[in-house]
């Protein structure tokens, strides 16, 4: 069973966005592939098992607070749940700010 999630939108990190003004480097997620998504500000990775109508389904491989550190869970998410991330919901990955 898939958890059901309320996935930040992704702005101006939009991988949906990006890619529909460059449609012929998009990629469809395949098994294996490791995916970004915002929730409740975190970043969180999913990696695919399955992709089907614009859906990866995959596993949470890993979830990032925005201090950077790496987490077992963040709100109702945890480590391992099986989720469904739509493609207008991913979003590249945030750079970290550097001190200089």
């Amino acid at each position: 069973m898939h958890k059901h999630v309320e996935w930040d939108a992704p702005g101006g990190a939009s991988v949906d966005a990006h890619y529909a003004k460059d449609e012929q480097h998009r990629v469809e997620p395949q098994p294996g592939m490791i995916l970004t998504a915002r929730y409740h500000g975190a970043t969180v990775r999913i990696q695919v098992e399955a992709y089907k109508d614009g859906v990866s389904i995959g596993k949470v491989a890993a979830l990032i607070g925005d201090d950077g550190e790496r987490h077992d869970s963040h709100g109702d998410l945890n480590l391992g749940d099986m989720v469904r991330l739509p493609d207008d919901k991913r979003a590249f990955q945030s750079p970290r700010d550097e001190d200089d």
